[in-house]
């Protein structure tokens, strides 16, 4: 763990070659905590990890463990997205097969996006 048990998702925005990411987090990152979690990131898609996808139940999906930081937006049906034992999300959008088709992540800018909110920008080639 990079920053911390409090650090939870509050948005996001992605494309195939960028995305913006917000996170709680009461300071500015680092130049060592931002390089930290590149090189997190960057190891998880060398390994090219399977992206798997089920759909179920939005309170099974919970209760199996997947992170839903925004379920009330979801109906009563949600996929739920598995990289390896990495990470498992409800979420609805398009999403590769495998981590590797990622290519390399870079951050490149991060910002306050409100009080106790931080906002990365970053490029993925």
């Amino acid at each position: 763990m990079i920053l911390g048990n409090h650090v939870s998702q509050k948005g996001s925005n992605i494309t195939v070659e960028r995305l913006r990411f917000d996170f709680s987090h009461p300071t500015k990152l680092t130049p060592e905590e931002l390089k930290k979690v590149e090189d997190m990131v960057n190891v998880q898609i060398k390994k090219n990890l399977p992206v798997t996808v089920e759909e179920m139940d939005k309170d099974d999906a919970v209760k199996s463990g997947a992170l839903g930081f925004f379920v009330q937006k979801y109906g009563s049906r949600v996929k739920v997205y598995s990289i390896s034992h990495f990470s498992k999300e409800i979420c609805g959008g398009p999403h590769i097969r495998f981590t590797g088709e990622l290519g390399h992540f870079t951050i490149i800018k991060e910002e306050s996006a409100a009080s106790g909110i931080r906002r990365i920008y970053a490029h993925l080639q």
